[in-house]
């Protein structure tokens, strides 16, 4: 079987989780690194990836690694890597990417140069010297420079994994799906585990919480970019769909039930459970946070406002304290304000550093006692 070397990016604080799903998707060679893993597999490893990895942000194929302080270094590295085992000679290359804390910091010239090279390395391969049209199926060409280090990729996913197709409405601030899914899962939440979210928003945590519960894969409802390509058998993507359609199991005791003092948000949580094909599972009322009162066995998820974001700060904490007199553990709250133990009112046993977009936060965890 051909093999690909693979690599998903993930939220800082999420690399444990992620490199557990690769492993049980049949990744092999993992390797670990911040807000990233990697690992090798064939073309069904990469449809299970997009399918079924539920805190990645996408799968990309890497093509290449070295290192550039010059225009020129970084040309021949994109001239080297094999494009055209993976783009056809009609096909869209569009190139993107970042810089940081390197030599090469421009980052227009740096997508110029590697452009260059790219039609250059296509021209060869094709044996043509005349233009090539890219008029077929996408090929997003990726790339990473940090500290002279360059790494070029292809996105295989399109529209981030985030994206899971149930969340076209949301309120003004959403959890993303991938950091609620890696949140659940370092909750634990299983077929019978009861979730409460006090401050529901758009049903993300909740709805997360039941396609988990009920083994849906994350992405079993939408479509990737690499389902276009001539290069990668169709057979994969079907083998892929009709497993992960053999496991989804609905006959399960869980149970969501979501609060928030704003109608909206109730609505939204409503239909996009709906959306996601949950909503028997998940039950929502709108309520205050004063009026809510702890259930037996529930584990609690919330990500409440926080000042930097929908409130003053002042009057985030006061919604604090509020939860401190009113949630029990198991209790797992991502906050991004540095005050929260003390208006919540007790030092969470195990804190993680997350980001919430691009927000900075805790994971506040408060384990059953």
């Amino acid at each position: 079987m051909e093999r690909i070397r693979l690599s998903a990016p993930c939220h800082f604080g999420l690399e444990k989780v992620l490199r557990f799903e690769v492993t049980r998707i049949g990744g092999e060679d993992i390797a670990v690194q911040d807000g990233r893993v990697n690992w090798s597999g064939g073309w069904d490893t990469l449809a299970h990836a997009n399918l079924e990895l539920s805190v990645a942000e996408r799968v990309q194929i890497v093509l290449a690694a070295y290192k550039a302080q010059t225009f020129e270094e970084l040309f021949d590295g994109m001239y080297h890597a094999p494009l055209e085992r993976f783009i056809g000679r009609e096909d869209a290359f569009p190139v993107k990417g970042h810089s940081v804390d390197s030599v090469l910091h421009s980052i227009p010239a740096c997508q110029k140069i590697l452009k260059k090279a790219a039609v250059k390395r296509l021209q060869k391969a094709y044996k043509t010297t005349g233009f090539l049209p890219e008029t077929g199926s996408l090929h997003q060409l990726q790339f990473t420079i940090l500290k002279d280090q360059v790494t070029l990729y292809l996105d295989t996913t399109g529209e981030g994994l985030h994206k899971r197709g149930y969340r076209r409405n949301a309120n003004l601030a959403p959890i993303r799906e991938t950091l609620a899914a890696g949140i659940l899962d370092l909750g634990r939440v299983r077929s019978d585990t009861l979730v409460c979210d006090p401050f529901c928003g758009s049903g993300t945590f909740l709805i997360e919480a039941a396609r988990r519960a009920c083994h849906i894969a994350p992405g079993l409802d939408r479509r990737f970019i690499a389902e276009q390509w001539g290069c990668m058998p169709q057979e994969a993507w079907r083998l892929a769909r009709a497993e992960a359609l053999d496991r989804i199991d609905r006959d399960v005791a869980f149970e969501g039930y979501g609060y928030d003092c704003d109608p909206e948000a109730i609505r939204l949580t409503a239909e996009n459970a709906k959306k996601a094909g949950v909503e028997k599972y998940i039950h929502v009322q709108q309520q205050d946070i004063t009026a809510f009162r702890n259930m037996p066995g529930a584990v609690i998820f919330c990500d409440p406002p926080y000042g930097e974001r929908m409130l003053e700060q002042e009057s985030a904490r006061r919604i604090y304290r509020t939860m401190g007199n009113v949630l029990r553990p198991p209790l797992y709250v991502i906050c991004g304000d540095s005050g929260f133990e003390n208006a919540f009112g007790r030092k969470a046993d195990k804190r993680r550093k997350l980001y919430n977009g691009m927000i900075s936060c805790q994971l506040y965890c408060y384990y059953a006692t």
